[in-house]
């Protein structure tokens, strides 16, 4: 599937610093009904939906429009109801991901 490489580097990047690093300094985040401004409160957001939730998400989908990404993936982990398949919204400036939101229709 073809996608930006920042995106691919937010679905497939082993480590936390390549994940974080996919995202400019002042990324915002939506996820969950919760905002996640900068690296620093993304980082903690990852870490602590993995922690919780245990989930692998699986690109089964990307749509590019401009500056913009969408992506449905099918997401499995410890939460009711898996496995689902939210849309990500990412936004991009240059090689950056600008913004994500994610929405669980």
């Amino acid at each position: 599937m073809d996608m930006p490489s920042a995106v691919q580097a937010f679905f497939t990047a082993e480590d936390l610093d390549s994940v974080v690093s996919a995202f400019t300094p002042d990324a915002v985040v939506k996820d969950e009904g919760n905002t996640y401004r900068g690296r620093q409160a993304i980082r903690e957001w990852r870490v602590a939906a993995r922690q919780k939730y245990q989930y692998v998400a699986e690109p089964i989908e990307a749509i590019a429009q401009g500056d913009r990404v969408k992506v449905r993936a099918r997401v499995s982990g410890n939460f009711p109801g898996s496995p689902v398949i939210p849309g990500y919204l990412f936004r991009l400036t240059v090689e950056q991901i600008d913004g994500l939101e994610i929405a669980y229709d």
